[in-house]
């Protein structure tokens, strides 16, 4: 009997990853490089179907947890600078879904099929929100803001993350810049 059963193993980290993630957890270019590669040959097919479901379950949980934020960010906007960082900041959960679904550990043929159907699903968003924006005001002379809005969604394409290689992406060191404003800091007083 081999160990598949009692847990652990190659299976089981990816597994465990995809639960985490698709629950929100952030991806690190640590996290994401110590997972394990994952051979056709490894694994026997039923175990790669439920690894199919498994990532299929963890993307839609993680797509469906990104366009909620998405849409709560641009509702919340006050003027289209606003909504305009919106779409530019939710290319980063993009870029995450992108590289989780590319990784190397993967089967090339695997790889290939979710990144195409990821990539789809990101076209499919970005028309829906074209649509949805051309449809708020048809004439664009009867609304100066229906055309600034087309405008910052047309300046702000969440499809540019598909010019991007995905493995790149998730190799990325997070920018020195950026930084959490609820931590500490000091207060230089001036006498």
């Amino acid at each position: 009997m081999s160990g598949l059963w009692a847990g652990g193993g190659s299976y089981q980290a990816w597994v465990d990853h995809l639960e985490t993630w698709a629950d929100g957890a952030t991806t690190t270019a640590g996290s994401v490089s110590a997972l394990p590669d994952l051979p056709v040959e490894r694994l026997p097919a039923d175990a790669w179907q439920r690894l199919y479901v498994r990532i299929g379950n963890a993307v839609s949980r993680r797509f469906q947890s990104w366009a909620d934020g998405l849409v709560t960010a641009v509702a919340a906007a006050p003027d289209e600078f606003s909504a305009g960082r919106a779409l530019t900041q939710a290319r980063a959960g993009l870029r995450e879904i992108r590289a989780t679904v590319s990784h190397p550990g993967l089967p090339e043929e695997v790889r290939e099929k979710l990144l195409a159907s990821v990539d789809a699903q990101i076209r499919r968003l970005q028309g829906e929100i074209d649509a949805q924006t051309d449809a708020a005001a048809p004439d664009s002379s009867a609304s100066p803001w229906a055309e600034a809005r087309r405008r910052t969604v047309r300046d702000n394409r969440l499809t540019r993350v598909l010019d991007e290689d995905p493995a790149a992406v998730a190799q990325r060191p997070p920018a020195d810049w950026s930084y959490d404003p609820a931590t500490a800091r000091r207060r230089v007083i001036r006498d």
